[in-house]
Formats: structure tokens, C-alpha cells, sequence
């Protein structure tokens, strides 16, 4: 298909969209949806910029940002000096899958590791949509100043770029350093940090280093699949603990087994939003050092903090030097970077970094030193600012269109910081089914009993992502998660 004809297809798909979004986000969905319904094959050279605003009279910006998140999502790719397409890698989401085998079943050929790994698969492959938890609004990244200054780094001496990292990109250690002692009351040393590809690969980094096959790994319960999954992944036991409003709440019968490590994250638990007392900290650090105990701190969300100040750190706090603080950039800037950093205490500053190097190799030089310069002139901390106003607008919006057509058969929790609505149902309802019944109707969202190891800890609710979605959109989808409930409710008597 020609330019053309892929303009044509794209001008057409623009016109069927809801002129009541803005007219970036009817690009955007236009230019997605022909790509999912293959009016755009994989391969497809999309027209220019210029061209394709000309044709829709928009502004170039609005046809540049509509392409930089399609970039950042996957759907398009850019070819040095050919122009940009879409991906190879769609055609894989768009065709007809055959049929699968059931998630948990044992495939031939593969070990039992990798079957155990597989089978615990819970992330859907739809990484999209209203309300899809974790997503930040990748559109108003200012991907100008980002693409600035990897040019920059692009022109500079080269010697940087053409070895392995030690440990991470020094200059960025640095202002990382200066930002965690300002922002998480942090004092540590810029040689204590290292930088990862992702927070599962910092986890996976601690679990290797810090434990042994069959040790013990307190979790909270309920909490990130995803971290359980890594560090079952490195045949560490799984031992969870409940959340209740003020975090991690261990029972007496659990202070009485000390496990290797603990991962919690304190300031602003996943997925219900508690934070962690400060009488709940002070044991927690207290218990750790007497039984020499590791604490991973997964710092989620706390840049995205509504209405308070980012919450004191357990690594800020500890004067034992058993918490290793893990962070990332992910949720603030944009998935697609899969940046993050390690901070550890002095004493495991050497190993870290050998067994990172060793185990990994290091990379990604040239987005490190351009977010070296991007923290250290200001724009880091500015988009943060800019995006809890319009982050917050949006949670208020889903939150009290819920509340007010729900009344009390729901609970909202959490809401002072992160990117995401955990809603708690306070009748009986099969929130796995309303989720699948909810992505039939096009709306996606998480149940909140699958966070859940243990049945006494779980519940029954739904984890609504609201930071990818414009104000003006969130009514149509979440008038459709109300009808839903609202029919199994009568359906079980509760209305």
C-alpha cells in the first residue's frame, strides 16, 4: 500500500471518530484501530507529517504526537532516512490467532521452570484501552526535548556509547543521587546506584544475589503479580502477608519465621494504595536488622502523589543498611524507556555491580546520559508536576461518576497517589467474569482477587487505570462497567 492509499484509509477512519475527543486522541485512535483491523497491513509506510495534517487540516504537532505515541506503543516504527511504518510486530496482535493451549497446562519442550513461569502468566495481552492499570498518558510527554537531547548525546563523543556500562551511565548516578536526597529524604552516594532495564530486572538482580533456592520472601497479600512471578521465577518460597489500610500487616504467627526478604511497597501499596504507618516502618526496619533480614522497597507511584508530599523512604529511614530501594521511570515518563535504578547499601555496592554486569551486561548508554540531562535541567520534575493536575482531574472524574451511579455497593481505595483506581464490590460478585464480560464491551480493567495469593486476603473489586484516558472519554466506558454491575447485582438479588 502506498502512501496514498494509507492516507486515504487513515483520513476515512479520522472522520468515522467521535468528533468530541480531542483531535489528537481521534488520530491516534483512527491510525490504531486501522492497524488492529488490518486496513494497514504490517510494513505499511504511513504518510508524513505534514502530508497527513495538510489532508486533515490539522496542526503538524497533532499529527507528530499521535505518531510519537503510536511509536512509543509499537504500532508504528521509524526507518532512519525511509520514514515511519507499522510495526512487523502487529501483525502478530491483529491475525486470526489459532487456538491456544490453556494457560497452566504443561507444553512439551518446555521445562518445568519455564511451564511454572507461563502459567502464571496473568497480564493480559491487551496492553491497551480504557481502564488498563499502569498506563501513563504518553501524550503529553515532551517528546520534542526528549528526541533534543538524544540528538545531542547522538553528536557527541562517542566513547560513552561504545562500551558496556558499569553500573550505569556516571553523570545520570549523579543527578539521580541529588534528586532522591531532595525528593525521598535519601542520602546515598552516587556510586550506590545502578541502573537496570526494569524493575523486574532489578528484582530478579536482588533475588539472585541476596537469596538462595527455597528461601522465604514475605509478599504482600494482595500485591504486584509481577514481582511474585519474578521471585517465584528464582525458586524463592512465597510467603504472604495482608494489607489492611496501613500496609503490610503481619500477623504474630509471621514475626516468628523471619524470611530472607521482604517486598513491600510502603508508600503507596499495589494495588490498593495504603501507605505504610510509620509505627508499621519502624518494625518492620527494626525486625529486619535483628534477624538480618533484606527489605526490597518498591517505590511504586510515589512521584504521582495527590494533595501530600512524597512520603519519607524506608531506605531514608533504615540506619542498618538493609533495605535496597528499587525505583523506575516507567509510569512518569513513558513504558516504552524500561529504565530503572537499584539503590543499595555500601556493602553491596561491589557484588551488585558485578553480578549486574555479569548476568546482564548493561546498555542503553545513550537514553541514560540524555535522562541524565533531562533530570538535571529541570524537565523531569516539571512533567511530574504537570501531569498530577491532569492526572488527578481524571481520577476525580472516574471516581465520582462511580460513586454517584453505584452509591454504596462499592468502595472507592487508595487515591492519593499512582495511575490507577482500585474500587472494592461490597456485595458478591465474580470479578474475574465481569472483567471478561467488561473486555467483550471493550472495556478492560483488572479484578482485584487476582492480586491474591491466599483466600482469607482476597478481594473482590475491579483496578481501573484512569491516566491514559482524556476526562472527555472516560463516561462512555465507565457507563458501560456500570450497566454491567449494575445487572449482576439484580441478577444476584443485591439491587
Amino acid at each position: 500500500m502506498d502512501n496514498h492509499l494509507s492516507c486515504e484509509v487513515i483520513v476515512q477512519a479520522y472522520r468515522r471518530q467521535a468528533a468530541s475527543a480531542s483531535s489528537r486522541a481521534r488520530l491516534y485512535l483512527s491510525i490504531r484501530e486501522a492497524i488492529l483491523a488490518r486496513s494497514l497491513d504490517a510494513g505499511t509506510a504511513v504518510p508524513p507529517t505534514r502530508v497527513l495534517a495538510a489532508e486533515l487540516e490539522l496542526g503538524r504537532n497533532t499529527v507528530v504526537r499521535a505518531y510519537d505515541q503510536l511509536l512509543v506503543e509499537g504500532y508504528l516504527e521509524s526507518r532512519v532516512g525511509s520514514g515511519t511504518f507499522v510495526s512487523d510486530a502487529v501483525s502478530q496482535i491483529a491475525s486470526p490467532q489459532p487456538p491456544r493451549r490453556l494457560v497452566g497446562t504443561r507444553q512439551e519442550g518446555m521445562s518445568r521452570r519455564g511451564n511454572a513461569i507461563a502459567g502464571k502468566a496473568l497480564s493480559s495481552r491487551v496492553q491497551s484501552g480504557a481502564f488498563m492499570p499502569g498506563l501513563p498518558d504518553v501524550g503529553h510527554f515532551p517528546f520534542p526535548t526528549w528526541r533534543r537531547l538524544l540528538a545531542k548525546q547522538m553528536r557527541r563523543e562517542q566513547r560513552h556509547l561504545a562500551q558496556y556500562g558499569y553500573g550505569g551511565y556516571g553523570p545520570l548516578k549523579m543527578v539521580l543521587a541529588d534528586y532522591l536526597k531532595v525528593t525521598r529524604m535519601m542520602s546515598c552516594s552516587p556510586r550506590q546506584i545502578l541502573i537496570l532495564n526494569g524493575s523486574h530486572q532489578a528484582l530478579d538482580l536482588c533475588a539472585r544475589m541476596l537469596a538462595d533456592v527455597g528461601d522465604s520472601v514475605w509478599m504482600e497479600d494482595p500485591g504486584y503479580w509481577g514481582a511474585r512471578n519474578v521471585l517465584s521465577a528464582a525458586d524463592l518460597r512465597i510467603h504472604p502477608v495482608p494489607v489492611d489500610d496501613n500496609g503490610i500487616n503481619p500477623r504474630e504467627e509471621d514475626w516468628l519465621k523471619p524470611p530472607r526478604m521482604i517486598f513491600v511497597s510502603p508508600s503507596s501499596q499495589y494495588p490498593t494504595g495504603a501507605v505504610l504507618s510509620l509505627e508499621r516502618r519502624l518494625r518492620l526496619l527494626e525486625f529486619a536488622e535483628r534477624n538480618r533480614t533484606w527489605v526490597i522497597e518498591d517505590d511504586y507511584d510515589n512521584e504521582v502523589r495527590y494533595h501530600s508530599h512524597p512520603v519519607a523512604s524506608l531506605f531514608g529511614l533504615s540506619t542498618a543498611q538493609r533495605v535496597i530501594y528499587v525505583g523506575t521511570f516507567s509510569k512518569v515518563m513513558y513504558p516504552g524507556l524500561r529504565l530503572a535504578y537499584l539503590v543499595v547499601p555500601e556493602d553491596l555496592i561491589e557484588p551488585f555491580t558485578v553480578g549486574n554486569a555479569e548476568l546482564y551486561r548493561e546498555g542503553r548508554m545513550l537514553e541514560q546520559a540524555a535522562l541524565a540531562e533531562f533530570i538535571e535541567g529541570g524537565h523531569f520534575t516539571a512533567h511530574i508536576r504537570r501531569m498530577r493536575g491532569i492526572y488527578e482531574e481524571r481520577r476525580d472524574c472516574l471516581r465520582d461518576l462511580l460513586e454517584a451511579k453505584l452509591g454504596d455497593s462499592i468502595t472507592s481505595l487508595g487515591g492519593l497517589a499512582g495511575l490507577h483506581l482500585p474500587v472494592r464490590f461490597n456485595f458478591p460478585i465474580d470479578d474475574v467474569q465481569l472483567a471478561s464480560d467488561a473486555l467483550r464491551d471493550g472495556v478492560v480493567l483488572r479484578a482485584l482477587s487476582l492480586y491474591s495469593i491466599a483466600a482469607e486476603n482476597r478481594l473482590l473489586g475491579m483496578n481501573l487505570g484512569f491516566a491514559a484516558i482524556p476526562v472527555e472519554q472516560i463516561e462512555a466506558p465507565a457507563l458501560k462497567l456500570v450497566r454491567l454491575i449494575e445487572a449482576e447485582r439484580k441478577r444476584r438479588g443485591c439491587g
